[in-house]
């Protein structure tokens, strides 16, 4: 699914009709491995992933060279990627809160992993605070919210719901059910906001909606009927090469 982060940046979220992205769920190395590089021919160049731990690390790329190197299997571990130049850049999700990012004036941008952990951490603020001091402007930058489980889904244990209301304040839900809940892509668009960063969000639940992969939906959670196959979709961003910069300091930007 394409999605508008203003001109010159293209930016997409995969769905389940495009296959699973993920090398680690037992799927076919080479069939993944092909679904990728379909993925790469549409963002005109090979995607940069990283390896996602659920924490508050961002990674600069600024190149499109493949796995950064820094761990065994060839990922830098963090969960927000920020690129300047001609990098194309992919989280994977299944239920977690997939970010992007683009300030398509200063011709930054980036991809962000955002699971409770995650958000908890801060991994959103910082990968803004990456973008800007790789020269975003705040107020220049746009978001897009991708699909994630929703607050009417994302059932947890009451005492881990009070934990995380007590960092992130406002993250507190109930499912349809009745149940406590945590409500992560409002919790994002939050933080956004107080960052004065424009954002929309997808009104799609990974967990109910079947165009998306769902890791509890893999499981036959509830709310979610029948087990759908496990897998895990892209979010990807990256900058159309030929388009430069504006210096900072133009007249009339921020």
């Amino acid at each position: 699914m394409p999605i508008d982060l203003g001109p010159g940046v293209r930016a997409a979220f995969t769905t389940t009709a495009t296959g699973n992205l993920s090398l680690l769920l037992g799927d076919d190395p080479v069939a993944v491995v092909r679904r990728r590089q379909d993925l790469d021919a549409w963002l005109g160049a090979p995607a940069t992933y990283v390896r996602q731990v659920h924490g508050a690390d961002v990674h600069r790329c600024d190149t499109s060279a493949g796995p950064a190197g820094g761990a065994p299997d060839g990922l830098v571990a963090a969960d927000a990627i920020v690129g300047a130049g001609d990098a194309a850049l992919a989280v994977l999700v299944a239920d977690c809160v997939p970010v992007l990012l683009a300030d398509p004036v200063h011709r930054v941008v980036a991809a962000v992993h955002a699971g409770r952990a995650g958000v908890v951490a801060g991994v959103v603020p910082a990968a803004v605070a990456a973008m800007v001091e790789a020269g975003a402007h705040a107020p220049s930058v746009r978001a897009v919210v991708g699909p994630a489980i929703c607050g009417d889904c994302y059932e947890v244990p009451a005492g881990l719901r009070d934990e995380v209301e007590a960092l992130v304040p406002g993250t507190a839900a109930r499912t349809s059910w009745g149940t406590p809940s945590l409500d992560l892509p409002g919790a994002v668009a939050r933080q956004l906001r107080v960052l004065g960063i424009a954002s929309t969000r997808l009104a799609a639940c990974t967990l109910t909606d079947d165009r998306w992969f769902s890791h509890r939906a893999a499981g036959g959670a509830a709310g979610a009927g029948t087990a759908r196959p496990a897998g895990r979709f892209a979010a990807v961003v990256r900058l159309t090469p030929g388009v430069s910069p504006l210096p900072t300091g133009t007249p009339g930007l921020a």
